[in-house]
């Protein structure tokens, strides 16, 4: 069974930053693209990061320069490093894995205040 568990969300004011981080189970991060989705009220899902097998990252606009994807082969765990946060990147933060994004964790809420 594959689980996605996300942590590191919280309330920050807007410059500051938050990491989060995504640690699986039952699947081999490594052996598997995974990426960072959010979705604020109203909004569609949209993916903000992603990496690789190979370590390749991509980014939305909106956040390049700003956020960073990362991962820690040892210890199975993708991070999302969000720093410069404005009060439009609230939302809550999705970890996904796997082909076609098969595999999901249940989200962390990230809200930033102006």
């Amino acid at each position: 069974q594959v689980q996605l568990v996300e942590s590191g969300g919280g309330l920050v004011q807007a410059g500051g930053s938050l990491r989060l981080s995504c640690v699986a189970s039952g699947i081999v991060f490594r052996l598997n693209a995974s990426g960072w989705y959010r979705q604020a009220p109203g909004k569609q899902r949209e993916l903000v990061a992603s990496i690789s097998t190979g370590g390749r990252t991509n980014y939305a606009d909106s956040v390049k320069g700003r956020f960073t994807i990362s991962r820690d082969n040892a210890k199975n765990t993708v991070y999302l490093q969000m720093n410069s946060l404005k009060p439009e990147d609230t939302a809550v933060y999705y970890c996904s894995a796997g082909a076609g994004w098969r595999y999901w964790g249940q989200g962390t809420q990230v809200t930033v205040s102006s």
